[in-house]
């Protein structure tokens, strides 16, 4: 594979509607999305073609009943492709195959309802990891090729690549701080990829995604008979990451409740599932993450110092990007490149007022905003030489320019089958693709949305 800009993808999966989802977020990504419903239609389709990821789901109405279908498609697309990188999708809560499906060879897994965001930095991990090392490409600031790599040459974020450098081949819990859109996923990756557990699952949690009736069971597993529908024994993220990485993102959202049984966990290195009295004991090593104060929450009395310890052998801070002195430009430009191809336009340069505007912007998204805003000036610029005026960062921003450009230059106000098909985009992604929600949001029945999507090529 040459980058994730060529790459190509197949989703399989018999729901329309994650099918479409899925094309919708990753078109803009690689150089082709394939879907397919039918998975009986996998090896043929595998003898004509060769995909760089695989987005597998992990059930399908089919004639098997074992529940096990992912796993059964999985084994017959690894004896395809060996080197094959396959992404079980699966529904959230059923971790049980997804920690077979890693040690039968699956690369990754995700669970229903996904996060883009997470969704595409898993895809990008896993085109990057099935590149062929080439010399020098062990340290995370040469890996330039995807949207979501490490990338900069500012004081402050060579700091944080020589940390991982270090702390990678140890098995300290790490604990990374920063701001929401600086990078913890990928710190948390990159610190696995370099460590003697690379080999082994990395194991992702969004905790401030559990509830307290979730916690325990999603974390720790479960017994058949536990509770309502629980119909069969569950392992837990924690024994899905045995011998890798389990990484706790968001975790300074979690309850006292949850802070003091996740606190149990790790003194002890054993889980006991809902509805068993006997511990299973794990080999893990910790990564969490959190964007809150988290020593200002433990001087509140809201966040256990004691659990603090215990995820905190060595911290991590990633800086705002307003601190990364240098590298708005450089990730611009790297952004730039990357959205120009997938939008099949010339790379386009900044005009110096340009740069001079986003050098001053204060990136409250930080890299995930400067990635967004350059792809959206690159769809929407008029030229190769991108002005102040294709970048907008508020509400009352976009609203004066929008009352600019009417007022003063009405031959460049947007056609309104162009406000039509962003209208469409922006709602669908809101709605994670989602037709009905995006219909009802939209005023629309979902014959009438079909219809729209048809038009603009959507």
């Amino acid at each position: 594979m040459a980058s994730a800009k060529n790459a190509r993808v197949l989703v399989v999966d018999d729901e329309t509607d994650v099918l479409f989802a899925l094309k919708m977020l990753l078109k803009t990504e690689v150089k082709q999305v394939v879907t397919e419903k039918n998975p009986d239609n996998l090896p043929a389709l595998l003898d004509r073609e060769k995909f760089d990821v695989i987005f597998l789901d992990m059930n399908f109405k089919s004639a098997l009943n074992t529940g096990n279908e992912g796993l059964f498609w999985l084994r017959q697309i690894l004896q395809k492709d060996k080197e094959a990188r396959v992404i079980l999708i699966t529904a959230y809560g059923d971790v049980e195959l997804a920690v077979r499906s890693l040690k039968e060879g699956a690369a990754d897994f995700i669970v229903k309802p996904w996060h883009n965001d997470k969704l595409l930095e898993t895809l990008h991990y896993n085109l990057q990891a099935r590149q062929p090392k080439k010399a020098g490409a062990g340290n995370t600031n040469t890996h330039k090729n995807t949207s979501t790599s490490i990338l900069g040459e500012s004081d402050a974020i060579k700091e944080v690549l020589y940390k991982i450098d270090k702390i990678a081949p140890t098995e300290a819990n790490v604990l990374i701080l920063g701001e929401n859109g600086t990078g913890k996923e990928l710190v948390a990756r990159a610190l696995h990829e370099k460590s003697f557990r690379a080999t082994k699952p990395f194991v992702s949690v969004d905790m401030g995604a559990l509830t307290d009736s979730l916690f325990e069971s999603e974390l720790f597993g479960s017994k058949r008979g536990a509770f309502t529908d629980a119909k069969e024994d569950r392992a837990g993220r924690f024994e899905a990451a045995n011998g890798g990485t389990l990484f706790l993102d968001e975790i300074g959202n979690i309850t006292p409740a949850m802070q003091a049984k996740l606190l149990t966990v790790l003194q002890n290195r054993q889980v006991t599932p809902l509805g068993s009295n006997t511990p299973v004991p794990v080999d893990i090593r910790l990564v969490s993450a959190t964007n809150e104060p988290i020593y200002e929450l433990a001087a509140r009395n809201q966040f256990r110092k004691d659990l603090i310890y215990r995820i905190n052998t060595v911290e991590i801070t990633l800086p705002p990007l307003r601190q990364r002195e240098g590298d708005v430009e450089l990730l611009a430009r790297h952004f730039s490149a990357i959205y120009a191809q997938k939008n099949h336009k010339p790379e386009p340069d900044f005009a110096p007022a340009t740069l001079q505007k986003l050098k001053q912007h204060s990136w409250p998204g930080n890299v995930r905003e400067l990635q967004h805003a350059v792809e959206r000036a690159i769809i929407l610029a008029e030229s190769n030489l991108l002005q102040p005026q294709d970048f907008s960062f508020s509400p009352m921003e976009m609203a004066t320019a929008a009352s600019s450009t009417a007022a003063f230059a009405p031959e460049r106000a947007v056609p309104l089958i162009e406000m039509e098909r962003e209208t469409i985009i922006r709602t669908l992604e809101k709605n994670k693709g989602n037709i009905s929600r995006t219909a009802k949001e939209l005023g629309l029945t979902r014959t009438a949305l079909y219809r729209r999507l048809n038009k603009h090529d959507i």
